[in-house]
């Protein structure tokens, strides 16, 4: 009896525990209820809004490219593409393969979406096919129901109207890659679209960050599916701010023609202001290749040439300047009292230093020869000893200062400083000592000497004014103008430089002038000018003695580079223009009619009459204008004349 009370007793014991415990564990549930459901209520709605909230970047658009009379020389088209949001999809390749029975995609290119997805954070959308027809875009908007995740859309494709005209200046857009992205320390979000446009050589690519805006921001509400039910808001992208170029696009077009069909370059800027009208690279290439997707057989012979047309030859080139480089020579003898104007110098046909000739490219000789003649007729053994007197630290110096040697603060891609040795480069370089050769060599433009031809014009600007001219290439941003640094003195007695002027005025002008058929035959235009010849290949003592070869004899890539550099008008100079022809063979006969043709058809602003060309040349003159008529009206034709 006893026993079972104290039995009783302990089971109410249990019992009232396992009730506490019943009691503390639905009190706990309910306060826990009552804090998620009452004090944390906003914080869990927001969570649960968000899990059907989705962000999307807005692509800005990009800014356009103007040349200096507002002519339009880069932009946006419409394109017709479909993206693709991996969450928003059922099964991303389920639903690549239901879209593939619509529209021709291949398997290569829905693998490669796949890859660039899985790459990519799962809400950002990826391109899965641009560039496309009305009809296949229409197609895929009729059947967006059975297409979860893919989106139709309307973006804006960058175009050049006048394609190979522009080619190098201005450059070309392309996908951003992972080498892009390697380079940046702090991408732009805007680079984690795949196949966002982003500029890859020219202008396009230096001023980048300046043509690509900002990126804007969608927030869109979509259902258990992923599809869309509504925009929420929206902070609209900031386009990229447009750019006015120097270039004057008619005197770019007839450039680039010009040239054609050698491997050169050619550079015209304003003597006082230092904006560069025509900068043309050639052969080119057009540029919306690049754009839409390059095919392997277009790449290969643009990659395979010899005429690199790839290449810009007008900054990126570097060359053996030749005697364009003997002004920069006898300026540094004149400003250091080492010559005088009427000092007479003897060219015998070549100079002997140390046992080894040094040749001058008239074999017998100009005879007696001042600083005038010297340059008239481009005596080298002139040059030789002058450079023998001064040496190549005062060379280098007035190179220098004359702009050789250096990189210019324009928007361009790949620049080539050139070079401008001393005695300190060749130790440096090659741990030799600096020879009296390599000065003769470098003062005739040849040796360790290289120049481009943006250099090559900036140093004619600077003799044509006396003033330290800097190219510039862009005339305003949305249209605010660019402050041009104040143009300082050269610091050079005007005498000197009158000497340089006079000169150059009597290679073109005078009848013994190396670039006299080359003349602008206008009273009002007359043209100063230099030659230059320059060798890739040394000339052998046995070549020598054996009879030099034809140009045409010569393998194209072992002919002499063909230079000339000008301004005009003399008088009252306005241009500078340079030339360098890649195995061009002659200066006077190859290089200085192309410049002669491009500096005038700056001056007059358009075709030229026929009487300011030299009465020999206006036969060749007049059919060489009725062709550039011809393909001037079908480029018109074809681009349209909004453009």
């Amino acid at each position: 009896m006893h026993g079972r009370k104290e039995r009783s007793r302990r089971i109410t014991r249990r019992g009232l525990m396992l009730m506490g415990i019943q009691f503390g564990v639905i009190g706990t549930l309910g306060w826990r209820m009552r804090q998620l459901q009452v004090e944390q209520s906003d914080q869990y709605r927001l969570l649960a809004e968000e899990n059907r909230i989705n962000i999307r970047l807005i692509a800005p658009e990009r800014g356009l490219i103007f040349d200096r009379k507002g002519v339009l020389i880069a932009q946006n088209q419409p394109n017709y593409r479909i993206v693709m949001v991996r969450e928003q999809a059922e099964n991303a390749d389920q639903v690549l393969e239901r879209l593939a029975r619509l529209i021709n995609l291949p398997d290569a290119d829905r693998d490669e979406v796949l890859k660039d997805m899985y790459k990519r954070s799962p809400f950002l959308p990826v391109t899965v096919k641009q560039h496309m027809s009305w009809e296949e875009f229409a197609l895929v908007a009729a059947n967006g129901p059975s297409l979860p995740g893919v989106i139709t859309d309307v973006g804006l494709n960058r175009n050049y109207p006048f394609k190979e005209t522009y080619a190098h200046l201005v450059g070309y857009v392309g996908p951003v890659s992972e080498r892009d992205l390697s380079k940046m320390d702090d991408p732009d979000p805007l680079f984690q679209i795949p196949r966002f446009p982003i500029g890859k050589t020219g202008v396009e690519r230096t001023l980048e960050e300046t043509l690509r805006g900002t990126a804007g921001i969608s927030r869109i509400e979509v259902n258990s599916t992923g599809r869309v039910m509504r925009e929420l808001g929206r902070d609209e992208a900031t386009p990229g701010k447009d750019v006015q170029l120097t270039i004057d696009t008619k005197l770019q077009d007839y450039a680039i023609n010009r040239l054609a069909p050698e491997s050169a370059a050619a550079v015209v800027m304003e003597v006082d202001t230092g904006d560069i009208v025509a900068m043309a690279s050639a052969p080119g290439f057009n540029p919306n290749s690049f754009v839409l997707g390059i095919s392997n057989e277009e790449w290969k012979p643009l990659r395979d040439s010899k005429y690199r047309p790839l290449s810009d030859k007008s900054v990126s080139g570097a060359y053996p300047p030749g005697s364009t480089f003997k002004m920069a020579v006898a300026l540094a003898a004149l400003e250091e009292g080492l010559i005088d104007s009427e000092e007479i110098i003897i060219c015998r046909g070549f100079i002997e230093v140390g046992g080894r000739r040094f040749h001058c490219w008239k074999r017998g000789g100009h005879g007696r020869v001042d600083l005038n003649k010297s340059l008239e007729q481009s005596c080298d053994v002139y040059y030789y000893e002058v450079a023998r007197r001064i040496g190549i630290e005062k060379i280098a110096e007035m190179a220098r200062r004359l702009g050789m040697g250096q990189e210019f603060d324009i928007p361009l891609s790949a620049m080539s400083s050139g070079l401008i040795p001393d005695k300190a480069y060749k130790q440096r370089l090659f741990g030799e000592n600096w020879l009296l050769g390599d000065t003769l060599n470098a003062g005739i433009g040849q040796g360790f000497v290289l120049a481009s031809p943006i250099q090559l014009a900036v140093m004619t600007s600077r003799l044509a004014t006396g003033k330290q001219v800097l190219p510039n290439l862009v005339a305003s941003l949305d249209g605010v103008p660019q402050r041009r640094a104040e143009v300082a003195d050269m610091g050079l007695e005007e005498t000197s430089l009158e000497y340089m002027r006079e000169g150059m005025y009597a290679v073109v002008n005078s009848n013994r002038g190396t670039a006299y058929k080359a003349r602008i035959d206008d009273k009002d235009n007359l043209m100063a000018g230099k030659t230059g010849t320059s060798q890739v290949k040394g000339i052998t003592m046995a070549e020598r003695e054996a009879g030099l070869l034809k140009a045409d004899e010569v393998p194209w890539e072992n002919r002499e580079h063909a230079l000339f550099v000008c301004f005009a008008p003399y008088d009252k100079p306005k241009y500078a223009v340079a030339v360098v022809v890649e195995h061009g063979g002659s200066g006077s006969g190859t290089a200085a009619p192309i410049a002669r043709d491009i500096m005038m058809r700056a001056l007059y602003d358009g075709e030229p009459p026929l009487s300011a060309y030299p009465p020999a040349e206006r036969n060749r003159i007049r059919a060489e204008q009725e062709r550039a008529r011809a393909a001037e009206q079908a480029a018109l034709q074809e681009n349209g004349e909004g453009q």
